[in-house]
Parts: C-alpha cells; structure tokens; sequence
C-alpha cells in the first residue's frame, strides 16, 4: 500500500482510505457482518485512514467500528471523525453545532462510542456562520493540547475559511468533495491547501457511483437512497452526465 503524509504535520497514511458512512446512513443495503468484514478486509490489505461521523447513523457507525477493530492493535488506524451535525429521531437534519461546549461535549460521546482514548483527526462536518472558526479552531486546539485529539482538521470549506483556520492552529486536512466530474476545488481551494502544506483527502471520487461505470440510465437510486436528491442523477442532467462517462470510458 502506497503511503501519504497527511499535509506537513498530520500521520502518515494509507494513500486509499475508508469511508464507512454507506455502513450505517444514508445508502440503503449495509449489513453489519458484511460491513466489519469489510473493515478487517481493508486493515489487511493496508488501509489505515478510516473515516467516520458521530451523525453517521446517529452513532451507529462509531459503535461500528469500535466492533470491527476489537482485538486488533488501535496503533494501526488513523481514526478521522467528523462532528456538529444534529439528527433528529427520525433521522432527519435538525442543524449544526459548532460551539465550544458543543464540540466537547460531542467528543466525549465519541470516545465512548468507539472505546479509544484519542481521535487520530476530529473535524466539524461543516463551518457555521454563527460561530467564527477561529473560535472553533482554537477549542480543537485545547483538546489536541489535553491529548484528546491528535489532529486538526476542516471539511467542505473554502479557501479563505482554510487560511483562517490555519492561522490559529495547523489543519491537517480537508476533507472535500473531488473526482474527474467534479472538479471546482482546482480553482481556488486546491492551490491555497498546497500553498498551506494542508493535505486533501478527496472524497466522492468516483462521483457518487457515478462514473464506476455501473451507473446507467435505467437505474434508479433506492428508496432511502439520498442520491435520489442529487440533481446530478436526475432528468436531463444524468443524461449528459453520462455522455461524459462514455468518454471516460473510452480513455480508461
């Protein structure tokens, strides 16, 4: 497994990683069994960077993976965990939390949810305008300062929010939406990360399922499924859309 540095400060890590929200939300099909085979399959074949959120099926995915890596040495994953996103009973999206008492507090449920210590990477799932990051940044800071978190990092920000952060304490990485089809991150948040020395750790990469080349005009997304929201799997759009995964394919 080829290895990469998380930005200049972060941990060394697999250069594939592992989403695990398709285990617990917001894809329809996940099994338990399946999914911690999944994890264990991924860990042997060298995977360490794991990805998960405390919203991730309301803690589902957490408890998920503490399963999966029971018995197994903590030392060999990177644990990144995304937090502030609020979830209602049924779980629908009831806001964003980002305030100081607000992040301890969620980073308090998460340690107990996955059994561990530490937080290899913690970040907000998403910046809110109510609370300057700088304020959220530096109660990050306290806490990597107190041992609970090793790394800082952002989500879906944009370039100006980077270098903002990135003056209160270094960002190891963002973690943002980047693929062949999608590609508006090249333009301005992209240059400021390497001009930073912030990593990016892509996802969506393959837009979706999008451009997998099992994607086809016919299908549907699932009931349950949320790609049923994304304009680019709808009407007219996916019907351009996939013009251009003709295209890829040919190049492939």
């Amino acid at each position: 497994m080829d290895t990469r540095t998380l930005g200049t400060t972060g941990p060394t890590v697999s250069a594939l990683g592992l989403g695990l929200m398709g285990m617990s939300d917001l894809y329809t099909g996940a099994d338990d069994t399946e999914s911690i085979a999944t994890i264990h399959a991924a860990l042997d074949a060298g995977v360490t960077l794991l990805d998960t959120g405390d919203f991730y099926g309301q803690g589902h995915n957490e408890m998920l993976l503490r399963e999966a890596l029971r018995g197994r040495n903590r030392e060999n994953a990177v644990i990144s965990v995304k937090f502030g996103s609020m979830r209602d009973p049924q779980g629908g999206w009831v806001g964003n939390d980002i305030r100081p008492n607000a992040i301890k507090n969620f980073l308090g449920y998460t340690l107990r949810r996955l059994g561990t210590d530490y937080v290899d990477v913690y970040r907000p799932s998403r910046i809110s305008p109510d609370v300057p990051v700088e304020d959220v940044i530096g109660t990050l800071s306290e806490l990597v300062a107190a041992g609970h978190i090793r790394n800082i990092g952002l989500s879906e920000v944009n370039a100006d929010t980077l270098r903002r952060a990135h003056k209160v304490h270094p960002i190891t990485d963002l973690q943002i939406e980047y693929s062949l089809i999608s590609r508006d991150i090249e333009q301005d948040i992209l240059p400021t990360a390497r001009e930073l020395g912030v990593g990016v750790t892509a996802y969506g990469v393959l837009s979706r399922g999008l451009i997998s080349g099992h994607w086809s005009a016919q299908r549907t997304p699932a009931p349950g499924d949320y790609r049923a929201h994304l304009a680019r799997f709808s009407g007219e759009n996916l019907d351009r859309n996939l013009a251009l995964v003709e295209q890829l394919r040919t190049i492939a």
